[in-house]
């Protein structure tokens, strides 16, 4: 997606299967980045998400996650290795006054997409573990393990967090004012059975 979920987006959710609405931390709803939130929490969205729409999502792998952060930078961030030019394109420590914001305020990378790096962590689908020795093509993480992968930093980190290789993980079922997702968007109905949802 182009940008990260947002409370609004959530809350219908919420509202539709009988949920109890995440908190906001007292920052707003709207337009935020929903927070407080666990990796169950995303794939529930997700999965609801394709009942309402007839269309697939899912949680990105970290992989492709990391690839449509890059936007074929090669770069620490998708616009290059100045950490001034950060306050552009991300909420995080030196700019976010210590909360979210809401999505698409900043600058987009090369392919439109918004808020990957600052503002929320983002959970993947992966579960975590050290990267494999050699090279891989879109690779996927572990069958299973304790911790899911988080990408992208949040508004309370600062800019080593925000790189686009940089990795951070957590137990699946924590849910904080750290934690929002986006959704990946599939045209293939068989990543259903392939273990994704």
């Amino acid at each position: 997606a182009k940008n990260e979920v947002t409370f609004a987006q959530y809350d219908k959710f919420a509202e539709a299967t009988g949920r109890s609405k995440p908190s906001s931390g007292g920052w707003g709803r709207g337009n935020r980045p929903v927070i407080n939130v666990s990796w169950q929490d995303a794939v529930d969205y997700c999965a609801w998400l394709i009942r309402q729409t007839g269309r697939h999502y899912r949680l990105p792998t970290e992989a492709e996650w990391e690839y449509a952060c890059r936007a074929g930078s090669e770069a620490a961030y998708c616009f290059g290795d100045d950490e001034k030019l950060l306050r552009d394109y991300a909420w995080y420590e030196k700019n976010s006054g210590k909360k979210t914001h809401p999505v698409g305020e900043k600058k987009a990378n090369a392919w439109g997409l918004q808020d990957m790096h600052g503002n929320v962590w983002e959970w993947c689908w992966d579960w975590w573990d050290d990267y494999p020795s050699g090279e891989l093509k879109n690779p996927r993480g572990p069958k299973e393990g304790s911790s899911r992968v988080l990408r992208g930093g949040s508004w309370y980190f600062d800019e080593i967090a925000l790189r686009s290789a940089d990795r951070y993980w957590s137990n699946p079922a924590l849910s904080n004012g750290y934690l929002g997702f986006r959704a990946l968007a599939h045209r293939s109905a068989g990543l259903l059975n392939a273990g994704f949802l």
